[in-house]
């Protein structure tokens, strides 16, 4: 996991509510405990056809949206199931970051702790960001705000925890890790 202060990206919108695990990753597609090739199952139900080609109706598909890599779900995402699965399928799938006005707790803390970032932002803010999607953001990790040309910027919260993490670009055990030379020194010390 590499470390992230800021991402800058068209964003795009998945305006449906309560978008759960099996949705963003179906159940069928968690035989592995690789992360790669996650991406192209993300979405999959709604993303492809049955014959396999792509839906060219699902906005992940548009050619607008290629690329983008900051996405503006709906209410309630990443709700059901506590599969990690989920935010390596979207990391995989080049989304870096998701806005929502809810996300799931445990949904939230698995996007944290393996580099996704789970904005949540209100109502009428939220509204501004969909109004406007297909738009360049800039999201600021330290700052903890979202830029757009022409608007004021939105400020949100990240844990300061899994925010340090993330500029670290490490996860919990990397955090520790770090910082192994400190804790030999407090044992050290120790009777």
């Amino acid at each position: 996991m590499s470390g992230v202060s800021s991402i800058t990206s068209r964003s795009v919108a998945l305006p449906i509510a309560n978008i759960d695990t099996d949705q963003i990753i179906p159940a069928r597609f968690l035989t592995t405990t690789s992360r790669a090739g996650l991406g192209r199952h993300a979405f999959q139900d709604w993303r492809w056809r049955e014959d396999g080609s792509a839906n060219p109706d699902f906005a992940l598909n548009r050619p607008e949206h290629a690329g983008a890599a900051i996405l503006i779900a709906g209410d309630n995402f990443g709700c059901g199931s506590s599969r990690e699965h989920a935010p390596w399928a979207l990391l995989d799938a080049g989304i870096r970051a998701v806005i929502s006005t809810a996300i799931a707790d445990i949904f939230r803390s698995n996007a944290l702790k393996n580099g996704l970032l789970a904005i949540v932002v209100s109502p009428l803010e939220h509204a501004s960001l969909l109004a406007a999607a297909g738009e360049a953001l800039t999201i600021d990790l330290r700052a903890q705000r979202i830029a757009r040309a022409g608007h004021a910027p939105i400020d949100f919260t990240v844990n300061s925890f899994a925010r340090q993490c993330l500029l670290d670009g490490v996860d919990e055990l990397g955090y520790l890790l770090a910082r192994q030379d400190a804790i030999a020194r407090f044992e050290e010390a120790r009777p």
